[in-house]
């Protein structure tokens, strides 16, 4: 654990059963994890699958504070995914719940399980339009500022439910 808290950002995603109330579900238990402390949850995003089979996404963000490293947020977010079922099959496949390290401070980790920020969070505009809405001033380390990242991610399909 660190000393003074960190503030990170999950991306959450789902295209299977009932996606709203997944990523409602997988808010409340991080939210509600001891080492864990919402500071803000997006809108929902509906959003067109990207590199993967139909149907629609919806996606958020959330951003915490949290004292945990971030192998151990890796570690509560591969608990929560497995909670609401979630079954880890092909790369990129439909799913119940998906939940993403985009940030952890402005710190960079690249490990054979984590690399953050998460790679292509740059180029998605499904992460970037919800992380812009409740994290204004973030920075992605390597790429610049969120704020300035969006126009190159303006084309896509992206849409507030």
């Amino acid at each position: 654990m660190t000393d003074q808290p960190v503030r990170i950002a999950i991306g959450l995603g789902a295209n299977l059963g009932d996606s709203e109330a997944q990523l409602n579900a997988a808010r409340a238990l991080l939210a509600r994890h001891p080492d864990l402390r919402e500071v803000a949850f997006s809108s929902l995003y509906a959003s067109a699958p990207v590199d993967a089979p139909p149907p629609w996404y919806v996606n958020a963000v959330q951003v915490l504070d949290t004292l945990l490293p971030p192998h151990a947020v890796l570690a509560v977010l591969n608990e929560v995914e497995h909670g609401l079922g979630r079954v880890r099959g092909e790369r990129n496949a439909p799913r119940l719940i998906d939940l993403d390290l985009l940030l952890y401070g402005s710190q960079r980790v690249d490990t054979a399980h984590l690399t953050v920020p998460h790679p292509r969070m740059h180029e998605r505009a499904f992460v970037l339009r919800p992380l812009a809405e409740v994290w204004p001033d973030a920075v992605i380390p390597g790429r610049g500022p969120v704020r300035d990242l969006l126009p190159a991610v303006a084309t896509q399909e992206v849409h507030v439910r």
